[in-house]
């Protein structure tokens, strides 16, 4: 990476950072993270105590809840929550969920 980056000294701190998340291959445990930050910011506190898990396997997101009732509840919104959580994302990166 370093000899990229004396070659092309114009690179924003942002571009390196993306540089530097590649390289590494950090891109899915920062998704994973990004993923659970966005889940107790979108779907409030009340569902996040419920959440025990999340775990993002490509495109889907399977989400471990300890309440039967809870899980009921959020299935019949699947689609939007699949929506609210993309738009936060900036991208189309959830396509389905599983609710466990």
């Amino acid at each position: 990476m370093a000899k990229n980056i004396r070659h092309n000294e114009s690179n924003s701190i942002e571009d390196l950072i993306k540089i530097f998340i590649k390289e590494n291959n950090l891109t899915k445990g920062l998704r994973q993270i990004t993923i659970e930050e966005l889940w107790v910011k979108q779907m409030g506190k009340g569902v996040a105590s419920y959440t025990d898990k999340l775990i993002l396997k490509g495109d889907l997101l399977i989400v471990y809840l300890n309440s039967s009732v809870l899980r009921e509840e959020l299935s019949y919104g699947k689609e939007k929550i699949i929506k609210i959580l993309n738009e936060a994302l900036g991208e189309e990166l959830i396509k389905s969920i599983r609710l466990t």
